[in-house]
This record gives C-alpha cells, sequence and structure tokens, in this order.
C-alpha cells in the first residue's frame, strides 16, 4: 500500500517543484491534469449514488489513474539533459538488472534451491523483482517485454545489445508461461497497424513483421516443447455464442447488468470498487479486516462472479478466460460516464505524450491487457509503463530542441 502514497506525492512535488517554461509542456501537463480531474468527479458521484465507502472511493482512483497521476510527474520535470539521462540510466540497468534475476530464477527453481510460493507451481514463481507477488509472472514478462521494445527506439544501444535484450525476455516469457504478454503484444500491434492506414510503407512493414512472427510462433506451437503450453487456446469448442471460454468470460456483464436499477446505473455504475475491478474482485475480501474499520463497502456482484468462476470448469485454466477483467470492471463500477472519461484521459496521453510508434504500442498494451485480466490495476505494469512512455515523450523532446539548435548553428 506505500506506493498509493509516494506516487501521489511524488507527482505533487515534482508538478509544483517544476520550474519549466516551456509553454506546450506546460500546456500537455495542465490538460491530463484536468483528465484526472474529471475521472475523480466520475468516481465521487458514483460513490455518492451507490452509497460506496469513502475507502473506496480513494483506493479505486488511484487504482484506475495513479500510472497517470506520475506520468503527469515525469511529463513536468525541467527537459535538463543531465538529470534525464540519470533517470533513464537508471531505469536501463534496473530492467537488466529484472531480466537477469528472471532467468536466475528459473535456474534456482530447476535445481531445487529456490522453493516455490503457495501454488506450488514452477512457471508462476519466475517473477524478477515481482517475486511472489500474486500474478507476478505475468507483470514480470510484461515488463521485459516493454523494456525489449522500448530498446529498439534508442540508436545508442547497439544492436546485439537490443536482441540480446529481447531474446532474454522472450526466453522469460516462455519458461514463466505467460503466454498472455505474447498475444497482448500481437494484438497491440495489429492495432497499432490499423492507425497508420494514412502511411502505405508502416502498413507495409509493420505487416510484414507480424506475418513472419505469426508464423514463427504456429511453428514453434507445433515443434517446440516449450511452447506447447500455446495451445491452449485452440480449442474452437469453447468458444463460439455457447463455448465454455465465452459464457464464462461474459458471465460478469450477465450479472452487473442484472443488478443495474434505471438509467443512473447505465450512466454512474455500481459504485467503486463494488463490481469485479481490482478493488472489489481481489482487495476487499484480501485486507477486509483492514479496509472495513475505514468503511468499505462491497456488492453482491463480486461474490456471484465468483461463484460464476468456481462453477466453471474453465475457471481455474487461464487468465485469458477470467471474467474479471479490467474494462468489465471500470464500466461496472463507474457506468458509461465513468468509461467516457477514463477514454478521455486515454486521449490525451495518445494524442499529446505518445509521440511515436512505440510510445503507442506500450499505451494500447494497456488497453489489451484490460480485455484480459486486471493488468490496468496492477501498479507493477501501470507504473513502470507509464515511466517508458515519460521518458520517450522526453526523448522526443530533447531531440527535436537538439535538431533546432543545430538547424540555428547551420543557418
Amino acid at each position: 500500500f506505500l506506493h498509493f502514497a509516494t506516487i501521489p506525492t511524488a507527482t505533487y512535488y515534482a508538478i509544483s517543484k517544476t520550474r519549466t517554461r516551456w509553454s506546450e509542456q506546460i500546456r500537455v501537463a495542465q490538460l491530463l491534469l484536468l483528465s484526472l480531474l474529471i475521472f475523480l468527479v466520475s468516481i465521487i458521484a458514483s460513490a455518492i449514488l451507490n452509497n460506496a465507502g469513502i475507502i473506496n472511493t480513494i483506493l479505486s482512483y488511484l487504482l484506475w489513474v495513479e500510472a497517470y497521476l506520475f506520468l503527469c510527474g515525469i511529463v513536468s520535470i525541467p527537459l535538463i539533459t543531465e538529470s534525464f539521462l540519470t533517470l533513464k540510466t537508471w531505469i536501463i540497468r534496473f530492467s537488466v538488472f529484472h531480466i537477469g534475476l528472471a532467468l536466475l530464477q528459473k535456474v534456482l527453481l530447476d535445481a531445487g534451491i529456490m522453493k516455490t510460493g503457495a501454488m506450488n507451481i514452477l512457471q508462476d514463481n519466475i517473477q524478477g523483482v515481482f517475486y511472489l507477488s500474486g500474478g507476478g509472472h505475468v507483470v514480470a514478462a510484461s515488463v521485459s517485454i516493454s523494456f525489449a521494445i522500448y530498446c529498439f527506439s534508442q540508436s545508442t544501444m547497439s544492436t546485439r545489445f537490443k536482441f540480446l535484450i529481447f531474446s532474454a525476455s522472450m526466453t522469460q516469457l516462455v519458461v514463466a508461461d505467460a503466454k498472455q504478454v505474447l498475444l497482448v503484444a500481437f494484438v497491440s500491434w495489429a492495432v497499432l497497424i490499423l492507425t497508420k492506414v494514412s502511411d502505405i510503407r508502416k502498413i507495409f512493414t509493420y505487416s510484414l513483421l507480424a506475418t513472419v512472427a505469426v508464423f514463427a510462433l504456429l511453428w514453434c506451437m507445433q515443434n517446440l516443447e516449450a511452447f506447447r503450453g500455446f495451445n491452449t487456446w485452440v480449442r474452437p469448442e469453447i468458444y463460439g455464442p455457447d463455448g465454455e471460454a465465452t459464457l464464462l468470460k461474459s458471465s460478469s456483464i450477465r450479472i452487473i447488468l442484472s443488478h443495474y436499477e434505471g438509467w443512473p446505473s447505465w450512466l454512474l455504475g455500481l459504485g467503486p470498487g463494488h463490481t469485479v475491478g481490482r478493488l472489489g474482485g481481489w482487495m476487499l475480501p484480501k485486507y477486509e479486516d483492514l479496509l472495513n474499520p475505514l468503511g468499505a463497502t462491497v456488492h453482491p456482484v463480486s461474490g456471484e462472479v465468483w461463484a460464476a468462476i468456481s462453477a466453471s470448469w474453465l475457471g481455474g485454466k487461464s487468465s485469458m478466460f477470467s471474467p474479471l477483467f479490467g474494462w468489465a470492471g471500470l464500466w461496472g463500477d463507474l457506468g458509461l460516464l465513468g468509461l467516457a472519461s477514463y477514454l478521455f484521459i486515454v486521449w490525451i496521453i495518445w494524442s499529446k505524450i505518445c509521440g511515436d510508434d512505440i510510445s503507442q504500442f506500450l499505451l494500447l498494451t494497456i488497453g489489451v491487457n484490460g480485455l484480459i485480466f486486471s493488468q490496468m490495476q496492477e501498479p507493477g505494469f501501470m507504473l513502470y509503463t507509464a515511466l517508458l512512455i515519460g521518458i520517450r515523450w522526453h526523448e522526443k523532446n530533447l531531440q527535436h530542441f537538439a535538431d533546432t539548435q543545430k538547424s540555428g548553428l547551420v543557418a
């Protein structure tokens, strides 16, 4: 829970102490702050309508937008090359250490030197710095793949280093059995291609690379033992309108709708933490001894969805089929107005901060993850992704200023 205090405090300090005079930087930070304020208003309105506790409102807001608050703080930092390079060097070293630690955990677990956690599943304990933190193997692999993708934006890194990091992160993904991370990457890549309709060259290049990657994965699934786990999803009988996967995934939507009471519920949902977000789905039950004395409120939806998971033979097979996924939780808790205000935040980041394909890809991974599980509210994944997007924003602007100065000297 410490990050709930440190992140907003650090953001406030960065914004209040910044000495930047660049009007564009100030405007971007102000727009992002405005969108965050609008989202806060939507959460408060939903909480009042549904008699949700104050602690529900606070935790729900932070879980949804803590990373975007962090990004706002990063964007507010003055464009001073020396301090920026210190931050960039730190994150690169941290990321390399994280990937190396995850691969070391694989070796130690296989040798029996390191013990597994409560789930007693070897793959789930290959988590790098997120060791024994619940869904840490997916979070850990997501962080590693994001860093590998970021490396390809760096002209100062050698090609050998880039492919070494990419190979190491892919190895981590496979041995940790974090299959959904690769799916998220492919879907995000496909969506990114669709956003480039005006750039025929990029569409052709990205489509060609995607096609090669897909065929390579299909070959690996059929010929390499390490990739056999991906065949879990290749089961046509569980899809379709009456397939078990479809019924289980959509069960949260049907249950939420069954508790709606007219148009107010459609607009503002059932209240923060009252449906299938990270707060209602996990935190309130797990930390009830801590949160109930603070006035936490619960709703029957969460229990009914967990009952649906227990009743399905697919319930414990893969998080891919889980009805506890981000977009359902956002809509269920906060309704259409909350969903619209969240999308406004994302639009500000996409249009004003994501200045290149790498940043846009990273932002898309957040949205795609929200269709699978609770990654949209996972602090480790979200804060790291926001940090990379913020770093790319600074890099692009510093490069722009350097090019402008060079042009002026030439002139």
